[in-house]
């Protein structure tokens, strides 16, 4: 049977940060990733195409294009900045579709075309209206690896 020396050094590894994309939450970052491409095309298109249609509905769907896109890059990024910058996006894309999907549904004249929060993201299944509390919830699980 071996001993180890009392005085011998005791290795040490350097604590590594786990990122967040593994297992679902690499589920979340793509789903986030293809909405963000979806988002941005669409917007891309219609601002090009006919914005003064309805300029307040395709400029919100070049915002949402922009929160997903950093939603991504803040979900993949690791570190405590991007955790804070994660919680930021989502949070206010919590906030947009909400507002815009009851907006949509009161105030309809608004949204003479849709955009990709107008009626709570039924245009994307509801994704955007999921998405975010999916997102919530997996920061808050992963938080203590961010600490």
């Amino acid at each position: 049977m071996a001993t180890q020396n009392p005085a011998a050094p005791v290795e040490s590894t350097p604590k590594q940060r786990r990122p967040r994309a593994r297992g679902i939450g690499l589920v979340l970052v793509v789903v986030y990733g293809i909405l963000a491409l979806a988002a941005t095309g669409r917007s891309f298109v219609q601002i090009v195409r006919e914005f003064d249609d309805a300029p307040v509905a395709y400029s919100l769907s070049a915002l949402a294009a922009v929160v997903y896109i950093v939603a991504t890059i803040a979900l993949i990024a690791p570190g405590r900045v991007w955790y804070r910058v994660a919680w930021i996006t989502i949070s206010f894309e919590l906030v947009g579709v909400l507002t815009v999907g009851t907006l949509s549904l009161t105030h309809p004249e608004l949204f003479a075309h849709a955009s990709v929060w107008s009626w709570f993201g039924m245009g994307y299944l509801f994704v955007p209206l999921v998405l975010p509390v999916l997102g919530m919830l997996w920061l808050y699980r992963t938080r203590r690896s961010q600490a």
